[in-house]
């Protein structure tokens, strides 16, 4: 068996890959009326999102256009940036009274220019916590009626988890809810009332326009049903991988109803999968493995999803056999049902990764930070923490926080705590796969071997 305390050579490759990446920027000077900028092949979204968050602009884009951009330039005046950061899309600055600034950025005509563009979820300007202020989730005793408790406070029941006993209330407003709490919290019925709070959707990879692919030397081992070793993946919809890859792919659940994910490029899902399965590979003997994943999509064609909807995917994903649960994503909102349904979990034995964030701050990030959860924050072999990862007491290993991804013949970049999470779940179920290890006692080489240096 492979040692785990080698770095497999493309994890390697990988890091010297992020080395060059690492730099990338688009400063936005206002004061000074400057701008610089460094960015190798960046979406188009991706740059007009940059835009947005350093100007305080409401940019509108033509749906439809989208171009990678690659340009370096130095110290220039805010027009001249703006030629060279949208590649040669036309582009009409309207000055509001109200001192509101519209940007509209066309291929054909301005008027056609009609989708808002979103700034980024950031350190600096993410909501705090993230609360959803007219939702809750409720907890029921046996026997109690969750359609006639919701009809007496006025509220929808906009979510069921039968088998937990636990549901989604949606009120009017956010006055209505906490009328609700306080009528919930005397009712002899009610076991648990939590709040429910957003997860922005992952953001995608960026393409570096190479073509080719670069196949995972791993085949699966032919087993009944049932005998496999589960990877239940928590994330976005996940698109056929290619290769021979899907034969490791289980059919998929839903969490969060129908989605239709752009067939051009991979989803954060995709992206994942094929992540855990080259940790996978690093592991296996004989270039064979028995583990396979689960995809469970809790977004839908949702730009966010909810604490409830993850809490409602691990339960699916256990329920149909996952040991492992990769949970690439995460906000600051610590939702008590969440944690109930991974403590559960980890009580049967099962094994939970969780992204620690990429906003460098040692706050804990949900669910990462729960005890029973293996918190993978992005550095390198040495345990130092990358300059934008999360780091702190509730970070548990080290992980390369940058995967290439292959997808219909071309080649993606991925970065964030979510690629060093993907690698983590993936490294650990190979390493149960491969020598029989627990689960416990390969999360302890996880955790040994990748642990991070507190230099922060």
């Amino acid at each position: 068996m492979k040692r785990i305390f080698l770095w497999p050579p493309l994890i390697l490759a990988i890091l010297a890959t992020q080395t060059s990446f690492s730099a990338e920027f688009i400063r936005w000077q206002a004061k000074e009326k400057r701008v610089d900028a460094d960015i190798h092949t960046w979406s188009l979204p991706k740059v007009l999102g940059t835009i947005t968050e350093a100007t305080g602009w409401q940019v509108f884009v033509e749906p439809g256009v989208d171009q990678q951009i690659s340009v370096k330039f130095n110290n220039l005046p805010p027009g001249e940036a703006l030629k060279r950061l949208l590649g040669g899309l036309s582009y009409k600055v309207t000055p509001e009274t109200n001192g509101l600034t519209l940007i509209h950025v066309f291929q054909t005509a301005p008027q056609n220019a009609t989708q808002l563009v979103r700034a980024p979820v950031s350190a600096t300007n993410k909501p705090s916590r993230q609360l959803i202020p007219n939702e809750l989730i409720v907890t029921l005793k046996p026997g109690a009626d969750i359609d006639k408790i919701a009809r007496e406070l006025g509220a929808k029941v906009t979510g069921r988890i039968d088998g937990l006993n636990t549901y989604r209330l949606t009120f009017s407003d956010e006055a209505a809810a906490g009328a609700g709490r306080d009528a919930l919290t005397g009712n002899s019925q009610v076991a648990q009332i939590d709040n429910n709070y957003s997860m922005e959707r992952p953001v995608v990879a960026d393409t570096l326009g190479a073509t080719g692919s670069a196949t995972i030397n791993l085949k699966p081992v032919a087993t009944g049903a049932g005998s496999h070793l589960v990877v239940g993946l928590i994330d976005t919809p996940v698109q056929p991988l290619g290769g021979g890859m899907d034969q490791f792919i289980l059919k998929a659940l839903s969490a969060a109803g129908e989605s239709n994910p752009d067939p051009n490029s991979p989803t954060h899902g995709t992206s994942m999968a094929e992540t855990i399965l080259r940790g996978i590979s690093y592991m296996a003997e004989q270039n064979t493995s028995n583990v396979r994943i689960l995809p469970v999509d809790v977004y839908g064609n949702n730009s966010s999803t909810t604490t409830y909807d993850v809490a409602y995917g691990i339960y699916l994903a256990i329920n149909n056999g996952a040991m492992v649960i990769n949970l690439s994503l995460g906000s600051d909102g610590n939702s008590s049902f969440l944690h109930s349904v991974i403590t559960s979990g980890s009580q049967q034995g099962v094994l939970f990764f969780g992204a620690a964030g990429n906003t460098p701050v040692s706050t804990p990030t949900y669910p990462a930070a729960y005890p029973e959860v293996v918190a993978v924050t992005a550095g390198d072999k040495k345990g130092n923490i990358a300059s934008y990862a999360n780091y702190g007491s509730f970070v548990d290993a080290v992980a390369p926080g940058s995967t290439l991804v292959y997808f219909n013949g071309r080649s993606y970049y991925v970065s964030g705590t979510s690629a060093s999470t993907a690698y983590a779940s993936g490294m650990a179920a190979g390493l149960v796969d491969s020598s029989g290890k627990s689960l416990s006692a390969a999360a302890s080489a996880i955790t040994t071997t990748f642990a991070p240096k507190q230099t922060k």
